[in-house]
């Protein structure tokens, strides 16, 4: 058996925890710049406000039904994310996580009550770190997946279910005939590994439910689509065949990019970019503990500006030595756009990616002769990335980025972030004793 826990809209939670006020109100968190919802409270779901939905289409809400619009606050994200997978991992043997908010746990050989066991896993959850969650509970990864969606649909559990438990569901309990209940009532379309395009063609010859997909012969589903979509049909039917992974798999490729928060026209400025783009690029490689033999760049102007001339170019360079040592990383991307920048544009976009990754395990090339230079360079970045990661992302950072409080045209608009309630001293909650106030 394994389980997927997830929060629930996990964005909008987080920000909940430490604005209490925030309960019960239509909530939206927008994306990089403000432009669009990429998390929604019930409430805002319950507005008809769909994923993606651009922000200036949502301002009237703000003034008619009461919405709030916050703008994504990662860094926050990503330490109750750290929180809550810890406390997660309580579950089972091993962990899997998935995404920010989702993790899988092998259940395998637990003994006793899973739907009990989940029950209070999540209550600590709760009670600890203020986010709520939902567990779906099956013998395979896309089963599971499927529970955790019906967890969140307490209407979709047929009657007899056994677990009537608010936010959990264990199809490993359902009968033979209440899993084919459940499997009718979801659309091909929103089975984990199907998605919109295939699930429109298989929809064109008869294939409309997961449970015709689980009908589905695994060889045709081969045959017609990929190996992907049989293993999807096998594991429908209780088949394990996509592996539990509790390391995550290195990443082929590493990329940073981002739009500006407003055009950008000279070099000097798109080099400061650059360079914060490819160091944190940088920051992700150590992590993952890798090197870089070739590096990308490019710039681009915005497409909805169309009075404004237009201009998008990339470029790449191959290094003498792979690396991951952020300051290599960054002269070769600021060459890069030294070469491909053309003045009279108003640039609305750049980004750097990092390509031919391999383990780090050669040493750096380096120009200086010193024979302690490499390892020097090594305690550099790991002193760097500690001190970051201690005191906040961009405490410690390369002179190219330009003055730390220097005001940037292209630092991304985030007009409405919330403090750093758990990531920066001075965003800590304060509690006022006063009563007088």
């Amino acid at each position: 058996m394994l389980a997927l826990i997830d929060g629930n809209n996990f964005y909008v939670s987080c920000e909940r925890v430490f604005q209490p006020w925030l309960q019960g109100r239509p909530v939206v968190v927008l994306s990089n710049n403000d432009g669009c919802a990429i998390a929604r409270s019930d409430e805002a779901k319950a507005l008809g406000i769909k994923m993606g939905a651009p922000y200036f289409q949502l301002r009237d809400l703000e003034r008619d039904a009461g919405l709030i619009a916050l703008s994504a606050n990662f860094a926050l994200y990503g330490d109750m994310s750290d929180r809550m997978m810890t406390l997660a991992a309580g579950l089972g043997h091993t962990q899997e996580v998935y995404s920010i908010d989702e993790s899988f746990i092998d259940l395998s050989a637990i003994p006793g009550d899973l739907v009990r066991r989940a029950r209070t896993i999540r209550k600590r959850i709760h009670q600890w770190i203020g986010i709520p969650t939902c567990i779906g509970i099956g013998p395979t990864k896309t089963l599971a997946k499927l529970a955790n969606a019906i967890a969140k649909n307490a209407e979709r559990k047929p009657g007899s279910y056994p677990a009537q438990h608010a936010q959990i569901c264990h199809l490993g309990a359902c009968t033979p005939e209440d899993l084919a209940a459940l499997l009718a009532a979801t659309e091909v379309g929103d089975v984990w590994g199907v998605g919109r395009k295939i699930g429109a063609q298989l929809r064109e010859i008869g294939v409309h439910t997961a449970l015709d997909l689980q009908r589905m012969s695994p060889a045709a589903a081969k045959a017609g689509w990929s190996v992907v979509l049989e293993k999807t049909v096998r594991e429908l039917n209780g088949v394990p065949c996509i592996e539990f992974e509790d390391e995550p798999p290195a990443k082929q490729q590493i990329a940073c990019t981002r739009s500006f928060g407003h055009p950008v026209t000279e070099l000097i400025e798109l080099q400061e970019a650059v360079t914060e783009f490819a160091c944190r690029a940088a920051e992700k490689l150590r992590k993952q503990n890798s090197h870089t033999g070739q590096i990308m760049a490019f710039i681009r102007t915005s497409p909805f500006r169309q009075q404004d001339p237009q201009y998008s170019r990339s470029a790449s360079i191959p290094l003498p030595s792979p690396t991951s040592d952020s300051a290599h990383i960054t002269q070769a991307a600021n060459a890069i756009v030294k070469r491909i920048y053309k003045d009279g544009y108003k640039y609305a976009k750049a980004g750097v990616m990092l390509m031919d990754l391999q383990p780090a395990t050669r040493e750096q090339l380096t120009l200086d002769f010193d024979d302690t230079m490499p390892e020097n360079r090594v305690r550099l970045m790991l002193a760097m990335d500690q001190l970051n990661q201690r005191y906040g992302r961009g405490t410690l950072k390369l002179a190219s980025a330009g003055a730390p409080k220097a005001m940037k045209l292209w630092a991304m608009r985030q007009e409405r972030m919330s403090s750093g309630f758990t990531t920066d001293w001075r965003g800590l909650a304060c509690v006022n004793n006063d009563r007088s106030t």
